[in-house]
């Protein structure tokens, strides 16, 4: 009897030893999954975040950190509808329809702007082209689900299946909590039961418009120091290494430079411009209010483009046409009206079979630009070449101006004239929203022949050389 008396109290001391640790575990759990159940957040606010927001009249959602704001609306086509960095927005909204959504209807388009996902090649002679238009891949409405949100934000992004091309879009949108880089993954999936054959597209519709001189209820003006580059393929299969594949043949707003880089100065004329170009990036600069996006891609070697373009700029505005008489006239088409420039990246032909997928990465860079652009390398843009130069005093001058991709600091890495590594210096601070204008002097450590420029980002990491030149002699002036 005694035995079970003191069986009886050790259960209910182990009873009351579970409840307390349960009571406990509760406790500690409970800010682990209020976000779960819809409860209120920890204080902290995360580094990177996902809003739901109103934007100009769309439900949409706003992915941001301490540097960009992107306006995400899943009904309108899984659209990036603007993408603003250190208060510039960059994408081409269009009055007409903002805040404003149609049903897909095959017979017209609705042209919201922002940013999104095509196919080409485009056409209507067979099922091979597609027709374009509004249908459910460029208008229909994509469901969203949050990836990931804190350190980093993610969110995914899923078309219907359209039955007319086959296919099916998913995009996941990635943004890091310390930098202003931009990811896209865009898959396209053969949801038929036969074999399809598509290019995926990423069109970028880039706002070439001021605001009206008279106040914000005047109209817009055109942007006269608007621009974009990219680099030529020396061995192109195009004449002049460019094709036109729609407006004048002779363009003046078109130039190949002497450094190999393609540049389109914005004018309001229709024109589509294509180029084979290989090195992977196109750059989108805006001289008036100095600001520039850089676009990245992984050009693949060996793989089919559609009609062997991998990059296309198409700037909008009144088209050239013969009328009846067979004399020119400009279009009085509405569309033509708005100020925009579309930079367009192509993944390679996809051959798929029923269930296939396949993919385009590209990244995008917001930073600073300036008057004058020398190219792009991983850490930034260079908007004035570097110099180095020897001085009398045995300090080496240096000279460069560039927009930088990552926050973080400079590094100067001094090689003899054996190629061997002989001092590591720290320069100066840098930040992505201010152009980088660097005018110092820094010892010569010894017979120093060449020199690189590296960005360290603020989590210690390599992001690459700016610029690697050779020194050269004592300045005399």
């Amino acid at each position: 009897m005694e035995k079970r008396r003191i069986a009886s109290h050790r259960a209910r001391l182990n009873r009351l030893r579970a409840v307390i640790l349960l009571v406990a575990l509760a406790f500690v759990a409970t800010p682990l999954l209020a976000p779960v159940f819809g409860q209120s957040r920890a204080l902290k606010t995360p580094d990177c975040r996902i809003d739901a927001v109103d934007y100009q009249g769309w439900h949409a959602l706003q992915i941001s950190n301490r540097w960009v704001q992107l306006i995400v609306v899943p009904q309108n086509g899984g659209r990036v509808m603007q993408i603003t960095f250190a208060g510039h927005a960059y994408l081409f909204v269009n009055p007409k329809f903002a805040g404003k959504y149609f049903p897909p209807n095959s017979g017209q388009w609705f042209n919201y702007g922002g940013d999104k996902l095509w196919l080409l090649p485009e056409g209507n002679n067979d099922e091979q082209h597609w027709a374009g238009n509004s249908d459910v891949l460029d208008d229909g409405p994509f469901t969203v689900r949050k990836v990931y949100e804190g350190d980093r934000c993610g969110v995914e992004l899923t078309s219907l299946s359209d039955p007319q091309t086959g296919i099916q879009f998913t995009r996941t949108i990635h943004l890091d909590a310390d930098s202003p880089r931009i990811a896209f993954h865009a898959v396209m999936k053969n949801v038929t039961g036969h074999t399809v054959e598509w290019s995926m597209q990423s069109v970028s519709q880039y706002d070439t418009s001021i605001p009206g001189e008279q106040g914000p209820n005047r109209a817009a003006q055109m942007n006269r120091d608007f621009w974009t580059f990219t680099p030529t393929n020396r061995s192109s299969s195009y004449l002049n290494r460019y094709h036109v594949r729609f407006g004048p043949a002779e363009n003046p707003a078109v130039q190949v430079r002497d450094d190999d880089l393609f540049t389109v100065h914005y004018v309001h004329m229709a024109a589509e411009l294509w180029l084979d170009s290989r090195e992977g990036w196109l750059a989108v600069v805006d001289r008036k209010s100095r600001y520039a996006m850089v676009e990245r891609f992984q050009y693949q070697e060996g793989k089919p483009y559609p009609g062997n373009a991998s990059v296309i700029f198409w700037t909008n505005g009144p088209e050239v046409k013969l009328n009846s008489q067979g004399n020119p006239e400009i279009s009085a088409d509405p569309d033509a009206s708005p100020y925009y420039l579309e930079a367009e990246i192509n993944s390679p032909m996809c051959r798929l079979r029923p269930g296939e997928t396949c993919t385009l990465e590209t990244e995008w860079f917001p930073t600073r630009s300036g008057t004058e652009f020398y190219g792009v390398t991983d850490a930034g843009i260079v908007i004035r070449p570097l110099r180095a130069t020897m001085m009398a005093n045995g300090e080496i001058s240096l000279s460069i101006s560039f927009g930088a991709f990552y926050a973080g600091h400079l590094v100067v890495r001094l090689y003899d004239e054996h190629g061997h590594l002989a001092a590591v210096t720290r320069v100066s601070d840098v930040t992505p929203n201010e152009e980088v204008a660097l005018e110092t002097e820094i010892p010569s450590q010894g017979k120093c022949s060449r020199l690189s420029l590296h960005l360290i980002d603020d989590n210690g990491i390599d992001r690459g050389a700016l610029q690697e030149v050779q020194l050269s002699g004592q300045d005399t002036h």
